[in-house]
């Protein structure tokens, strides 16, 4: 059997979904690792602010967060299932509704570093970040104009059929397993910047089962330092704990410098969009 590592290092923001199933993929396990928020300079200049990346005792960076959870132990997910599981995520770019809740949501995702430069970079840096993710979400909704599904909570059908076929608490098995996970990470960001997707889950009577599978991934992590959907579900978790008012202030301080610097800053979020698209 493949010894698990024992360090992990891992780049990005708790609002992806993808970093976050890295995260609830490391907790799961039990493997010791490190968050942070600002990009390693050999994956910036390859791939722009992309996330999740990680290193796995001390090998290159990595991406694409199906194959990292893999190489910690998950089991691998079939293209059918993830292509399910992206389908979920339908309604994302509704997170850019509301600039004002949108910037403070990222504002509040605190760096946990115990280097106070590495905190006040990283949220200088963040406020870019929010920028740059505010400004792709509104280009493809008003560029690009995504269909917009009848009902939101048509999506997740087939994963309420899928638990219902279980008959365990989990949908793959009597432990959270890769589709759980990715599910799972779907969810956090669905409720960390509430869209119209979460109000169907909350309230679709389709989805009762969905329900029940998220009350016992909520007991499974309760103890997971960065569960957005403990505010809206059963049962009640509090959120991640807020950055300070340091942190918060540098961070807003990005965000203006970026937004002030429109003319340099918007031809480089296109840049490197286009870095995040090389593999």
């Amino acid at each position: 059997m493949k010894k698990l590592p024992l360090k992990v290092q891992v780049y990005g923001a708790s609002h992806s979904p993808w970093v976050q199933a890295v995260l609830l993929t490391l907790h799961e396990q039990g493997i010791e690792y490190e968050l942070r928020q600002l990009a390693p300079f050999e994956t910036f200049l390859r791939w722009g602010v992309y996330m999740p990346t990680a290193s796995i005792d001390g090998a290159p960076w990595e991406r694409e967060s199906t194959e990292i959870i893999a190489k910690l132990g998950m089991n691998p997910i079939s293209s059918e299932d993830l292509k399910a599981v992206n389908a979920a995520w339908q309604g994302v770019v509704h997170r850019s509704d509301n600039p004002f809740r949108f910037f403070a949501a990222f504002a509040r995702d605190a760096d946990v570093s115990t280097s106070a430069w590495r905190r006040l970079v990283s949220s200088i840096y963040r406020g870019f970040v929010s920028f740059y993710m505010f400004t792709l979400l509104n280009f493809v909704k008003l560029k690009l104009k995504p269909p917009e599904p009848e009902n939101f909570g048509d999506q997740y059908l087939v994963w309420e059929n899928e638990f219902n076929a279980s008959h365990s608490p989990f949908l793959d098995g009597d432990t959270p397993g890769s589709r759980d996970i990715l599910l799972f990470g779907i969810i956090q960001c669905h409720s960390s910047i509430s869209v119209p997707p979460l109000t169907s889950l909350l309230n679709d009577e389709r989805l009762n089962g969905l329900r029940t599978w998220i009350a016992n991934m909520h007991e499974r992590f309760k103890d997971f330092s960065h569960l957005y959907s403990g505010r809206h579900f059963e049962p009640r978790i509090p959120p991640p704990k807020p950055a300070g008012l340091i942190q918060q202030g540098a961070y807003y301080f990005g965000l203006l410098t970026s937004i002030v610097a429109f003319p340099a800053s918007l031809p480089l979020v296109f840049i490197l969009a286009g870095r995040a698209r090389r593999k």
